[in-house]
């Protein structure tokens, strides 16, 4: 079946012109418009490296300029926004006290665990670095933010203290997210591109809440399908 499909689905491509099948090859003319399915999925780094991340969910763009640019520089802007429904960051578990004061503690409890929320980025610039091959390569930079049903991430611990286990030793349900991220766009079909991206992002509460470790940096994979308009 899937050699049959390849056999009727050739030949179209082959026929199509560049712009037909990769159509951030001109630009001149139409500016297109893409949505798409992502899974995106990852690990935090340094003091981090035991986070792990996993979200589902959609990315629409839209190409606001023709081909522009020097050499291997030559390509078109694209404003974009990525909306994960489901969003989840997976964190080792710890004990954790409520200190009134420094000698004066609860009971033991457990914190950490699995943090389920909403991400959105309303603000992601990409440069697609335009061809007429079905390979396009990417770059994008972009900010968002986090919902999660905790404060995020947990903190606290051993030694129980006000400072890190007071009432006022906490972290915040809201995040936002810097970020720096590569890919490219291969296009399997007419105006239809299977997407692969590597993001670099920061989560931090931006001292919003009491206290803000964040997550200096993680490491973030993307794959996707896009249909282009």
């Amino acid at each position: 079946m899937a050699l049959a499909l390849a056999v009727s689905v050739l030949p179209a491509v082959a026929q199509a012109t560049p712009a037909a099948v990769n159509p951030l090859s001109d630009t001149s003319a139409r500016r297109p418009l893409e949505v798409g399915g992502i899974v995106q999925g990852g690990f935090g780094t340094g003091d981090r490296n035991d986070f792990k991340f996993l979200m589902l969910g959609g990315h629409a763009g839209k190409v606001l300029t023709s081909n522009v640019g020097p050499g291997l520089l030559h390509g078109n802007f694209e404003y974009a926004v990525e909306v994960f429904p489901f969003w989840q960051s997976y964190t080792p578990r710890f004990q954790r006290k409520l200190c009134t004061t420094n000698t004066s503690c609860s009971a033991p409890y457990t914190v950490g665990g699995t943090y389920t929320g909403v991400s959105i980025t309303p603000i992601l610039l990409r440069w697609n670095f335009s061809s007429s091959r079905r390979l396009v390569p990417w770059a994008q930079g972009g900010g968002g933010v986090i919902w999660t049903n905790h404060k995020y991430p947990p903190v606290g611990g051993p030694p129980y203290t006000t400072f890190n286990d007071g009432p006022s030793a906490n972290t915040s349900v809201w995040n936002f997210t810097p970020q720096f991220g590569v890919g490219l766009h291969y296009f399997v079909r007419p105006r239809r591109s299977i997407d692969f991206g590597a993001n670099a992002v920061h989560i931090s509460s931006a001292s919003i809440g009491d206290k803000n470790p964040g997550v200096n940096a993680s490491v973030q994979f993307t794959v996707g399908y896009t249909w282009w308009k």
